[in-house]
């Protein structure tokens, strides 16, 4: 890679790294998926770096979340999620100050059947409404207040399908006065949908591309970029990486290599004109992207690739801080480990075996990265360059594994989802 190629990549993450600096995000909300900008990191300080001499301490608990791997939403004093109730799949409300359930909406009246049963999406929440994907493929908005629906749209509809068996699991994006989501069929591979009333505005088509990977939907969740000057929409899907025009849903570029055939499933992150995206199941990979102006369009040129068997996120996600990436390495593993950006080079982990076992949900917050294992331990780690530094780690009062629900911090509060129950722990500096 040469010199120059090499300061453009520095330069374009500084100023991501930068724009977020400068724009400080509201400690009290974290309104969808991964948090403001979909960056998965808290702007909370002011917490506990120690957890040997000061653990989380448990606040309080409440039941009634149902059955799932959803995380949670929080704006102002509700927290939303979804999960399974009996014979249905539902959307909840959780008041954060009474500790109570005051709504549960039922927004599929039967229980949705696949591989690992249960919700997995997040729900988006903007102003007086918030939308959901339910994991039998359907994209409902619903009232905050109270949970009524005001419509829903099915993925049969656009010919949708998954690239494999285990349900839909997207968290869908609000931009402005549409709601985007990724139902995965040919000739709808992305649609945006008028917010207010589920209208169509635009289908994006993607026809087969590459030999990786499979058709469909992946597991992913979409993300804003506006490399090369031009509005995109980038996920991960069956085939692997791809950027649809934000304004007509026109296909941009698609990237192959990092597919795997099984579940595409990280969010990519975006750095200025670059995307970093993974994937595991030992047949994806890792790899940086390059977005530039192609005439009217945009084209992706791989910056660097890495195997699966050198770096790969199974699933967990992975957070940019500064120019380094963090996340959990491996198949079924969630190994630290520090990657800088701009080279792919690690810089430490990836055969450390951390605080738990299984793949790992990271989170940054206040100079740190919190893993939750699917085993349950929750750890507390420097958000360092130098060094794999563990400060500590605990086992959440319940444990149904696998726990893959990602945490969330808000205030000083860590919020962790474990099947019906939602745990609130005290994290702040005691």
């Amino acid at each position: 890679m040469s010199r120059l190629a090499l300061l453009g990549v520095c330069v374009a993450a500084l100023a991501s790294a930068t724009a977020w600096a400068l724009e400080p995000l509201r400690s009290t909300d974290w309104p969808q998926w991964r948090g403001p900008g979909r960056e998965n990191r808290s702007a909370s300080t002011g917490l506990s770096t120690d957890w040997e001499a000061h653990p989380p301490t448990l606040a309080w608990k409440v039941a009634g979340l149902g059955k799932g791997y959803a995380s949670v939403s929080i704006v102002g004093d509700r927290l939303y999620t979804t999960g399974n109730h009996g014979d249905s799949q539902h959307v909840t409300a959780v008041d954060l100050k009474s500790h109570k359930v005051v709504w549960s909406q039922p927004v599929v009246d039967f229980e949705p059947k696949h591989g690992y049963e249960g919700s997995r999406c997040t729900p988006a929440v903007d102003g007086d409404k918030l939308y959901v994907v339910t994991s039998n493929g359907a994209i409902t908005c619903l009232n905050v207040a109270d949970g009524k629906i005001v419509w829903q749209r099915d993925f049969k509809e656009f010919g949708g399908k998954m690239m494999s068996g285990w349900g839909f699991s997207e968290s869908p994006l609000v931009d402005g006065d549409r709601v985007v989501c990724t139902p995965g069929g040919e000739d709808a591979m992305i649609v945006a949908l008028d917010k207010q009333t589920g209208k169509d505005v635009w289908k994006s088509a993607v026809p087969d591309f590459g030999e990786a990977g499979k058709p469909g939907a992946g597991y992913s969740s979409i993300v804003i970029s506006d490399a090369a000057g031009v509005k995109q929409y980038v996920t991960l899907v069956g085939r692997g990486a791809i950027g649809v025009r934000a304004s007509d849903g026109k296909l941009l570029w698609t990237y192959n290599r990092v597919a795997n055939p099984v579940a595409n499933i990280p969010t990519p992150l975006i750095a200025g004109d670059y995307v970093f995206t993974s994937s595991g199941y030992d047949q994806g990979g890792t790899a940086l992207l390059k977005l530039t102006r192609d005439g009217d369009g945009v084209s992706a040129t791989e910056v660097y690739y890495h195997p699966a068997r050198e770096m790969q996120n199974h699933h967990g996600g992975m957070v940019l801080v500064g120019d380094q990436v963090f996340m959990g390495h491996g198949h079924n593993n969630g190994f630290p480990m520090c990657i800088d950006l701009a080279t792919g080079n690690v810089l430490w982990g990836g055969k450390i075996r951390g605080a738990g076992s299984g793949s790992a949900g990271v989170t940054y917050a206040d100079k740190h990265i919190i893993f939750r294992y699917q085993s349950g331990d929750v750890a507390l780690v420097d958000a360092s360059t130098d060094e794999y530094k563990l400060r500590g780690s605990f086992k959440p009062e319940i444990v149904e594994s696998p726990s893959w629900a990602h945490p969330v911090v808000v205030g000083n509060t860590l919020y962790l989802r474990e099947q019906d129950t939602l745990m609130a722990y005290d994290v702040g500096k005691k």
